[in-house]
């Protein structure tokens, strides 16, 4: 046991085993893009089961006969811990569901999963940070700042969830921000050719989902409301919301525009499309311009070193040898 706690507590064995992590790390963020699978048919079969959920709610409201919600259901622990403390009131807000809906969570499921999440993990956390400081002692620090870490430790518990959700909602409009303009392009085709928009929605979720799978759920999402809601409006209104974004809060306010006073759709679709096009080869500028100041640093800690050796190392063998 006491070798044990030397080697948890060697310098060397913590640095050596965060290399080692930092490595993995490394070599999973090359080598899990080029083992990813092509995930469209199961992201479309769950675009296909939210579409009989929206059925089902939708025949439960007329009064017509009930069907079986294809919803997953929450682990029974975690449901009933969250409906006995009450943490729907407690730890979330009227935004919460919006913004599991931006990052592709539906459901009351990823509702409790999330709530549950974030009553656990600052105890969680809480406890591993007294594990480590006090029965690993690895800082030699007064108690009372041990005890002070380790409730830093559990409120940054508390805010791991928000982190992770923010992440993936961020991630998700990436990739519907950048397949916009053309699922734009290929809606005005299919609005031009006589289309109507939800034939047009779902062909161009067909279309789109080898470019960006987020968007073709949303917009196959939309089709089925479409078909399904009473008011038009509101599908329009849900795709602006569960998307979070301005460009496509435009073209849903054209589309209710066009729904509601017959107003031509396609010369507002033109002009949108290319205000996104505009927008994204500014975000794409953006960024390049603020390349140079990033690569800073870089070549400074890693370039320049090397290339230091690179330059004076054969004068130096070369003294070391003439002496």
């Amino acid at each position: 046991m006491g070798a044990l706690f030397d080697l948890l507590t060697d310098p060397q064995m913590l640095l050596a085993a965060c290399v080692a992590i930092g490595v993995a790390a490394t070599v999973l963020t090359v080598a899990l893009p080029l083992l990813e699978k092509d995930q469209l048919a199961s992201r479309m079969k769950a675009v296909a089961v939210e579409r009989e959920a929206i059925r089902t709610r939708e025949r439960a409201r007329l009064g017509a006969e009930r069907t079986k919600s294809l919803r997953a259901e929450p682990k029974a622990f975690m449901k009933q811990m969250v409906e006995t403390l009450n943490l729907k009131n407690a730890l979330s807000d009227d935004k919460t569901a919006d913004q599991l809906r931006m990052a592709g969570f539906r459901g009351q499921a990823p509702l409790t999963v999330y709530l549950f999440a974030r009553f656990i993990l600052p105890f969680a956390c809480f406890l591993l940070a007294l594990f480590y400081f006090f029965v690993l002692d690895v800082i030699d620090k007064p108690p009372g700042m041990k005890f002070a870490f380790s409730l830093l430790a559990a409120a940054a518990g508390m805010y791991l969830p928000n982190v992770y959700l923010k992440n993936a909602i961020t991630k998700r409009q990436q990739s519907i921000k950048r397949a916009w303009p053309d699922a734009l392009d290929l809606l005005l085709i299919c609005i031009e050719s006589g289309m109507s928009v939800e034939p047009a929605f779902r062909k161009v979720a067909d279309e789109i989902g080898a470019t960006s799978l987020p968007l073709a759920e949303e917009m196959s999402l939309t089709a089925a409301e479409l078909s399904y809601l009473q008011e038009r409006r509101k599908a329009y209104e849900n795709l602006a919301t569960r998307t979070g974004l301005d460009n496509i809060r435009a073209v849903v306010t054209a589309l209710i525009q066009a729904e509601r006073y017959g107003t031509p759709l396609g010369q507002a679709i033109r002009v949108l499309s290319q205000e996104s096009r505009d927008a994204r080869m500014a975000e794409a500028e953006k960024k390049a311009a603020a390349l140079p100041p990033k690569l800073t640093v870089p070549m400074i800690v890693f370039f320049l070193p090397v290339l230091f050796a690179v330059i004076i190392g054969p004068a130096m063998i070369q003294l070391f040898h003439w002496k």
